[in-house]
This record gives C-alpha cells, structure tokens and sequence, in this order.
C-alpha cells in the first residue's frame, strides 16, 4: 500500500489523517499484530496493547528498529474493569489519531453452562465495555481535529447465535452495531469508523483452537479455508474511509447476505453447521 492509501483530501498523507499515534489492543499476535506491522509502514508511531508483556516487547522494539517509527507497549488485560483507565493513563501525552480494537477471539469454544459465569462476563468487558470506554476517550479530540479514525474488528459469528459462543457471538453482533453507530455519529466530522467483520482467519489463536480439537494435526498446520491476516488487514485499511462496515475476507460476505435472506430460524441452524462442520461437535 502506498502512502496515499484511505486519503480524503488532497495531499494528505496517511499519517497525516491518522497520526501521529495508533493504539493497537490484541496487538501481540494475528490481526492485531498485521495492524500494527502495516500503520508502522504507513508511518505511524504505534502502541500496543495486548497481556504478555515479553511478546509486546520484542515485536514493538523489533517494528520500531525496522520502520523508524516510535512504539510503545502495555501489558494489560483488557478484560479487567480497569483496563480502559490503565490505557488511558499510558497514552496520557499521546495524540492518537487511530486507535484499532481487535480483542477479543473465543480461546475457549466451550457450551454456555460448562464454564463459570465469569468467564462470559470477561468476555462482555473485554469486548464491549473496555472498547466503549475507550471510544468515548479517544473519539471527542478527533473530533476537535475533524481527523483520526476508530476500526472495531467484528466476527461472522454476530451475525446469529451459535452453540459453543453465546458470549463471544453475542458480543461480535454488538461491535458490529456499534461500529455503524458511531459512524453514523462521526462520519460527517471528519472521523472514519469501520467495522471490519473478518471469517476464518489463520490466526494463532485458531491454530491452536483447532489443534486442542482435534482438527489440525499440528499448530504449523493453517486452518483450511483461512484468510491471510495481512491480506485482511490490507482490505481495512484501503476502505478505512469507506465504512461504515466492511465484510473482509473470501467467505463473510456470502454468510451474511445468506443470513439477511434467511428466518432467524434458518439462520442459527445455518450458522450451527457451519460452526461444527469447521471445528466439530
């Protein structure tokens, strides 16, 4: 991509419109991790945030020393009440002018009732309360500047209910409104919000998912089907001023206009198979 990519005005750069800083939550690995490997290449200096501090390290010192560009990291747990506080804390004398929330895979897949409750309501405030929180923090001074954008990375699985992810659907199908709300909100201010709603992608996260289950032989193995995380994050990016959602990958689009012409009936059945036919009972 070059630096003119998603530009709205002319002569604007990339960086222009959404720098100088990104923050990146989930950005250890996947899709996070492409985020913030292209908005470094588009010039943007980028904090991460994800848990394992040593992985954040490596991959931020290893991006800054490659593209020239600053990086910070946080190590934090995105799914705890204070989360949002801790980022905005960290990012206190940033201007941010991207921020990109894809927290938040079901590393779990297990049916409603075999976990402890408390395991859903993590899922609820990693994916939806910490990412409202910090819309409301980030969004107002975009505002100010008519410039910078939010991208809130969804997941097929909202688009109906599916046995194994109560939780996890049902928190996909907020960010996706939510996205589209906050675009109707921004989009006339100078702020692009995009829904990314990704399929299958080969992510670490679900090499290892379907390894435990059984489907993949080894975690070197892709999961069949999969979309390339860059090759998404690239799709992102050039319709980041497009919103305000944008069906990524090789499979999403047609799930979803399948579901829109289904009952909601149909729908869940449809979603059901799909879900056990790629992961299994």
């Amino acid at each position: 991509m070059g630096r003119d990519t998603a530009v709205s005005r002319p002569g604007e750069t990339f960086a222009d419109r959404y720098g100088p800083w990104a923050v990146v939550a989930g950005a250890s690995e996947g899709v996070g991790a492409a985020f913030t490997e292209s908005l470094a290449q588009q010039g943007l200096n980028v904090m991460l945030l994800a848990r394992r501090r040593p992985v954040l390290e490596a991959l931020g010192a290893d991006i800054a020393e490659r593209t020239g560009v600053q990086t910070r990291t946080l190590a934090v747990d995105l799914s705890a009440d204070a989360a949002a506080k801790e980022v905005i804390e960290a990012t206190a004398d940033l201007t941010v002018g991207l921020v990109v929330y894809c927290a938040g895979s079901d590393t779990v897949f297990e049916p409603f009732l075999s976990s402890p409750v408390a395991v859903a309501e993590a899922m609820v405030q990693r994916n939806c309360l910490t990412l409202v929180r910090l819309s409301h923090h980030f969004a107002p001074a975009m505002v100010q500047r008519s410039r910078g954008g939010i991208v809130v990375v969804g997941a097929a699985a909202g688009f109906a209910g599916a046995a194994r992810m109560a939780a996890y659907g049902a928190t996909k199908a907020f960010d996706m409104v939510f996205a589209e709300a906050l675009w109707a909100e921004l989009h006339d201010r100078g702020v692009d919000v995009l829904g990314l709603i990704l399929g299958k992608t080969d992510t670490p996260a679900l090499r290892r998912l379907e390894h435990e289950r059984g489907v993949l032989a080894s975690e070197d193995d892709a999961p069949e089907g999969a979309d390339d995380p860059a090759e998404v994050v690239t799709q992102a990016l050039v319709n980041l001023s497009n919103g305000p959602t944008l069906m990524a990958g090789t499979q999403t689009g047609a799930i979803y206009q399948s579901v829109g012409s289904m009952t909601r009936n149909e729908s869940v059945t449809m979603i059901n198979e799909v879900i056990v036919s790629a992961m299994g009972s």
